[in-house]
Parts: structure tokens; C-alpha cells; sequence
């Protein structure tokens, strides 16, 4: 494990806070303008799928801006749909502000597009979302709430002119529900992280052995939903901790590892939940980032950005093959798979082939930033909004 002081901590704030103004002022910048609406910003959905699209757009000097807006800057409505040339709508639940502003578009004979990470717009599904995700299947508040929220999603989709997915398999989803064209723009780092990410791994190159003498296994939980996801893998860790005594994990964000793994004492250690730059220096600190995932319908509609954000920092990844992980990794050559039952033995293969100047960490490295960096996104984008 590379020692997390090599690399400082950056001090973080969200880059995408910004004044109304400023963000009217983006949109105005080009010729052809692009006004991305979710309905307010978080560190997920929004950031990968509006603010790292806007800052693509923006940074191509083609006369076509972009910027985004939220349910609260509503009251300037009318002037962003006479200002905006195409309006993306970004996983937003229909209401009576949302028809507004689909109404003010559709005066105005502009294109409306939405655009969605996740295979949530379809009730037919709520059944396994629910079971998926680890949820209280006799709580009737939880069956409202989810029943509410694929219901508004999808409303707002068939709405629109167009959608764009993160994967071809969640496409084919949209398009059968919307029946309306589906484009395909994956998920991709932005610019931030990727700046830190480089120092990541340009310092993980030059360190000849992990600072406390074992080869880490990492698992990142970016919401408190995955237990059945860690599930799959606790057992496989448990034996081969008692296994191999040069073995540590890292867990870090909601999950607890259990009391089966507390007794391995200092070999196993906790981090919290961290923003996204910062998050970094954790999954560039170790060996290896374990993927988990149920296989089902709906896990297979979801993003690969766990493999790209390990990979640009050099960290190679053993994943669940569903659809995504499986089209981004070439088993043996830039990273593993494992099945549900093939958690212990593909663990085992990979720490007996790791070596610290890895040929496979170079290639994570480099795969990732070929194909899933802000600065090769451009042409996807613009050929997804039709620009």
C-alpha cells in the first residue's frame, strides 16, 4: 500500500457551486447553447453525467457553450429556454415545474433530450431494484417512495425527443420503455481528478515496496446500499486473510466489514466516505479494487467508472462480469473476473502474479486514459447532443 503521505490530501470544495449568473453567462458564451437541467447538484449523477459534460463542451473552443441549472433557478425560466438551443434533461423526476419547463422548450420548437446512469424509470423493475439494493421489502414507505421515483423518471423520459445512456445495455432498456433514440456517452474522469490521479501514479511507480510490507485489497462503497455486494466477497476474504499473512483489506465508505474480519486487527482498515479528488489517493494506495455486483437486470445496466477510476491510478481490478465490467475487462491481461463462486480463486491468482512493477497496472493506467478521460469524450458528446 503506497503511504497516503506521499501524496497530500487536497483541500476540496464542490467546483460546480458557482452563482446563477455565472451559469447564465456560460450558456450565453457560444453559438449554439446547451442548458443541462437536474434538479440539484450531488456528487454522483450529477457530476459525472452534467458537470463533466459541461466542462467537455466548454473547453472545445466549437462556438457551443453549456451550463446547468436546478428546480431552484426555475424563476428565471423563460429566459434560459429563449437562450439555450437544446435542453438535457439529467435523471429528473416529473412535476408541474418540470412541465413548465418542457412546455417553454416546445413554444419554442427546441430539442429535448434526457439523459440517465441508472435503469430506474421502469416499475415493471422496482421488484428487483428493491431486493438488489438490500432495501426493507415489508416497509410500504419504501415501496412508495420507489414506485414514485421509476414512475416521475419515466414520465419525464417519454417526454422527451431523445435520450443518451452510459452503456449500450441500459440504452436498449430506454428504448424499449421510451421508444425514442438512445446514444451512448460513458461515464469518464474530468479534469480535477484526473490531475490528481497522475501524481497517484506517478508516485506509485517510483515506490519499490508497499509501505507496510502487504498487498491490499480495497473495496469502495459510494452508498450504504451494497451489503449484498460485499457479501459476495467477505467469505473469500476471511480465508485468504488466514491464509496469507502479507495480506491487508481496505474498506472504505458506508460499509462495515463485519466482526469476521475485525479479528485480523491492523490487516484490515476502515476509511470513510470521501469526495471524489480526494477519494483517489485511497484507490491509488492499494493493489487491488474488488468490484462485487449481483448479476441481474439491473446491476447489469450500471456504469464501469469503479474499473476506469482504479485503473487511472494504476490499481487493477477484480470485478463481477457483468455487462459493463466485462466489456472493459480483458481477464488476465487489464485486470480479473470473477464469478459468484470464483471470488477466492481469482483473488488467489491475482496476489500469486502481482509484482510491484506490474506490466497490468500499466496497462489499467493506460487503458483508462485512452478511453475514459474528459480530454477523448468531445466527438461522443457532440454527436450524442446531435451538435
Amino acid at each position: 500500500m503506497l503511504s497516503l503521505e506521499t501524496i497530500p490530501a487536497v483541500v476540496y470544495t464542490d467546483p460546480w457551486v458557482l452563482p446563477l449568473t455565472e451559469r447564465l453567462r456560460m450558456l450565453a458564451a457560444g453559438r449554439t447553447r446547451v442548458a443541462y437541467f437536474y434538479e440539484r447538484a450531488d456528487n454522483s449523477t450529477f457530476r459525472y453525467r452534467i458537470y463533466n459534460m459541461v466542462q467537455v463542451i466548454n473547453s472545445a473552443n466549437l462556438g457551443i457553450s453549456a451550463s446547468y441549472f436546478f428546480l431552484d433557478d426555475l424563476h428565471r425560466l423563460q429566459e434560459i429556454a429563449d437562450m439555450a438551443d437544446l435542453l438535457v434533461f439529467c435523471r429528473t423526476r416529473y412535476d408541474n415545474r418540470v412541465n413548465h419547463l418542457i412546455t417553454a422548450f416546445r413554444q419554442r420548437r427546441k430539442r429535448i433530450l434526457f439523459d440517465i446512469d441508472d435503469f430506474v424509470f421502469d416499475t415493471d423493475y422496482v421488484h428487483l431494484i428493491l431486493a438488489t439494493l438490500d432495501m426493507d421489502l415489508a416497509d410500504p414507505n419504501i415501496w412508495h417512495d420507489w414506485f414514485s421515483y421509476n414512475s416521475r423518471l419515466g414520465a419525464t423520459l417519454k417526454l422527451c425527443d431523445g435520450a443518451i445512456a452510459t452503456n449500450t445495455n441500459l440504452a436498449q432498456k430506454i428504448a424499449d420503455f421510451a421508444e425514442i433514440p438512445v446514444s451512448v456517452v460513458p461515464n469518464f474522469i474530468n479534469l480535477e481528478q484526473l490531475e490528481l490521479s497522475d501524481q497517484i501514479y506517478a508516485a506509485k511507480k517510483s515506490a519499490t515496496l508497499p509501505w507496510d510490507g502487504l498487498i491490499h485489497l480495497g473495496y469502495f462503497s459510494g452508498s450504504p446500499s451494497h451489503n449484498k455486494d460485499f457479501a459476495l466477497v467477505a467469505p473469500a476474504l476471511e480465508s485468504l486473510l488466514e491464509e496469507n499473512s502479507q495480506l491487508g483489506v481496505v474498506v472504505v465508505g458506508y460499509i462495515e466489514a463485519g466482526a469476521r474480519l475485525q479479528r485480523f486487527g491492523h490487516r484490515v482498515q476502515y476509511f470513510p466516505f470521501h469526495d471524489f479528488i480526494n477519494l483517489q489517493r485511497l484507490v491509488g494506495a492499494v493493489e487491488f479494487n474488488l468490484m462485487p455486483l449481483q448479476y441481474n437486470e439491473f446491476t447489469n445496466c450500471k456504469s464501469e467508472l469503479k474499473y476506469f477510476e482504479s485503473a487511472v491510478v494504476g490499481t487493477i481490478s477484480i470485478a463481477s462480469p457483468t455487462y459493463t465490467y466485462a466489456c472493459a475487462i480483458r481477464h488476465g491481461e487489464n485486470g480479473y473476473l470473477a464469478q459468484a463462486h470464483q471470488w477466492e480463486q481469482v483473488i488467489r491468482q491475482a496476489v500469486s502474479q502481482f509484482d510491484h512493477d506490474n506490466e497490468m497496472a500499466t496497462r489499467c493506467h493506460e487503458d483508462a486514459r485512452a478511453k475514459y478521460t474528459w480530454f477523448n469524450q468531445k466527438d461522443c458528446i457532440l454527436a450524442a447532443l446531435g451538435l
